[in-house]
């Protein structure tokens, strides 16, 4: 990968990341709200729909910017000679190339998103309040309060997500005869954001469910079939995809939005 490919990837993931996530923050803290422990109106209903955004606007640029440099890196790697390099195996490059990147943005994610929902589920406090006293309760740990479940919910949406997203793009070109223009690589990453989406909302339940949860009681320690047993247990299928609407609204016009702003700023780049 060359280096001007490396910047490119970098500065367009990172501004792809802060349009998506600041433009949608509302949808994302009505979702969170759905699925909390308390419910939704205790957890704040409407009120203060941008609690949580400082820690949403700090995290979202080094996250994205983070996943599409691994992203490209591990494509162009793969992609360069050996067992993954015909055609035929790209769907296999992408979805390595996109679980790598995953569990390396999920580094910098997580911290901001443990902050982010706790604040969204108590917007009485501050995102510096909730930030100190996750510190002070649980040390460093605390801010990686549901790293496993995390990776366990955005590796599987990206194995959906990205060999999707990169075989509508394939599929498009080849039909009208020359590449994409950004707008309809945007349209691919909705359709494509959505599906996996939807796919994949039980396991954003329980990722919600164990980053909300007292320090302490049994479902801050991160067992997820525990965590998906107790929530069908209680509120049955319904439960299981809790906030599954506004979750595909926020991938989807997430996916429109990041996928069609990175392909646009890279291309401009490049």
């Amino acid at each position: 990968m060359e280096r001007r490919e490396f910047v490119a990837s970098l500065v367009a993931g990172g501004c792809a990341g802060m349009c998506v996530d600041l433009t949608l923050f509302p949808l994302d803290t009505v979702k969170t709200r759905l699925q909390s422990q308390q419910g939704f109106y205790k957890a704040g209903g409407f009120r203060g729909i941008y609690a949580g955004v400082p820690s949403a606007a700090v995290g979202s640029f080094p996250n994205a910017a983070a996943f599409f440099v691994t992203y490209e890196c591990t494509k162009s790697l793969l992609g360069a000679g050996g067992v993954l390099s015909p055609p035929h195996m790209a769907p296999v490059t992408h979805m390595l190339a996109a679980s790598l990147g995953e569990i390396v943005a999920c580094l910098i994610r997580v911290p901001t998103e443990v902050v982010k929902q706790r604040t969204q589920a108590s917007p009485s406090s501050t995102t510096y309040n909730i930030l100190l006293a996750t510190l002070r309760e649980e040390g460093v740990r605390g801010l990686y309060r549901g790293f496993g479940s995390t990776v366990l919910r955005e590796v599987p949406f990206s194995l959906v997500q990205f060999p999707l997203w990169e075989y509508l793009k394939t599929l498009w070109s080849r039909r009208q005869g020359h590449t994409l223009y950004s707008w309809q690589a945007a349209v691919c990453g909705a359709f494509a954001g959505a599906v996996a989406a939807f796919v994949t909302t039980p396991l954003d339940v329980a990722k919600t469910r164990i980053m909300l949860a007292k320090a302490g009681s049994t479902a801050a320690s991160g067992n997820i079939p525990l965590v998906l047993y107790d929530v069908w247990k209680s509120r049955g299928l319904t439960g299981l995809f809790a906030g599954s609407i506004p979750r595909m609204t926020f991938i989807s016009v997430g996916g429109f939005i990041f996928l069609g702003a990175y392909e646009k700023v890279r291309r401009t780049l490049l």
